[in-house]
């Protein structure tokens, strides 16, 4: 009795550590109980399965058959109706085995069930109940790990490989590759972070859970966690542009009435903001208000430049947005970030002017094209770039 106490417990262990369920064991013992069945003792025109009893650690063993109308002799015949004469009876031999058989109906044949099995077969168990196990748990955790793609979670880095950090997610291990990272963030054995699950991707040796930093929704989710307006739906999140590392731009709005869509967002005296921001390591973020006006909503996303006019080509999507010549390098930003984002956020091409130059007819001082990373509601792989947020209400900017 106490040995088959200490089965039991066994398979609750092994059920509990790896996260699967006890009767998804018991299928496994089943079936490496049938394959070493059928290496020691069967023949090849059975058809074995194995019903384990965990209580009393006992197995009975049977030869299940189909019944079909007829067996074709021809092996192509059997393969076009998939007939198998290892797992179907005719209807007359069906006939012999259970009274009133017909046509649909399954028939188990108990066999005799050996005393012990030779080595070779409990090896061949043995083998049976790793790959089993083994395919189990990699589908169970595909299957949880997929449901929370574009979705935060914790985790610790486990180790670093090269430029490669692992990051251990307790039911299974991530990874943050170096285009996934925030870039200048430095990673630790053992250090805790959010991260973004961008994929999840079935391969040969298992799930591979792809993590992420620098994606434009990873600020999208963190402001979600911090703003309730956002996460219940009150403010929405129309666009998000983002360079990891350096700056974000995020639009929002509300429907509602009284509703301060940039004050819920950057909170009282800037702490919701803030806590995203030491999230992404000081990451700049611009907070703007969603305007369905073109006009207005260029003149919001080139904040903290003053735009002076906004002229439109609704045929090609291009704006010129003219500034004075001291908010030009506002307007254009470091490495013309502010109006590359700008581009990106709105969906329009942006060509910043000072009114001298446009009265010149000259140039555009700069030329930028708006960018797909923009949509909230696109989750897309995350790019080479990683991104950083910018945390002032573009007001305050």
């Amino acid at each position: 009795m106490a040995q088959k106490q200490e089965f039991e417990l066994a398979i609750e262990q092994i059920a509990a550590e790896k996260n699967i369920p006890v009767e998804k064991i018991i299928e496994t013992i089943e079936a490496a109980l049938a394959a070493a069945y059928r290496k020691d003792f069967g023949e090849p025109t059975q058809n074995i399965k194995v019903i384990f009893d965990v209580k009393t650690a006992g197995s009975t063993v049977y030869d299940v058959k189909t019944v079909v109308e007829e067996i074709p002799e021809d092996p192509d015949e059997q393969k076009e109706k998939e007939i198998n004469p290892r797992e179907h009876i005719t209807l007359e031999e069906g006939k012999k085995l259970k009274k009133g058989a017909k046509v649909g109906d399954v028939i188990e044949t108990k066999l005799s069930p050996p005393e012990s099995y030779g080595r070779i077969a409990a090896q061949t168990a043995k083998q049976v109940i790793i790959q089993r196990l083994r395919e189990a748990e990699r589908e169970i955790v595909s299957r949880e790990f997929k449901g929370k793609e574009g979705e935060i979670i914790n985790g610790s880095v486990q180790r670093i490989e090269g430029r490669n950090v692992y990051v251990d997610l307790a039911q299974a291990n991530g990874v943050l590759y170096p285009h996934e990272q925030i870039p200048g963030e430095t990673y630790t054995v053992g250090m805790r972070l959010k991260v973004y699950v961008a994929e999840v991707r079935d391969t040969s040796r298992g799930p591979e859970i792809i993590l992420s930093r620098s994606h434009p929704q990873f600020v999208s989710k963190l402001f979600e966690l911090e703003v309730p307006e956002i996460y219940s739906g009150v403010v929405q999140i129309k666009g998000i542009a983002r360079e990891g590392g350096s700056r974000t731009k995020i639009a929002v709005m509300s429907d509602q009435e009284g509703v301060d869509p940039v004050g819920s967002a950057v909170g009282q005296r800037g702490t919701r903001v803030q806590t995203v921001i030491a999230e992404l390591g000081g990451e700049k973020i611009d907070i703007i208000q969603y305007d369905e006006d073109p006009d207005a909503y260029l003149r919001q996303a080139m904040s903290p430049a003053k735009v002076l006019k906004v002229e439109l080509n609704e045929a090609e999507k291009r704006a010129t947005v003219v500034v004075d010549e001291d908010q030009l390098s506002l307007a254009i930003g470091k490495g013309g970030q502010n109006v590359r984002l700008a581009a990106k956020l709105t969906g329009w091409k942006i060509d910043v002017v000072s009114p001298e130059a446009q009265n010149k007819d000259d140039k555009p001082v700069v030329d930028e094209k708006p960018d797909e990373d923009a949509k909230p509601d696109k989750v897309e792989k995350p790019a080479d770039s990683a991104p950083k947020e910018d945390t002032k209400d573009p007001k305050e900017s």
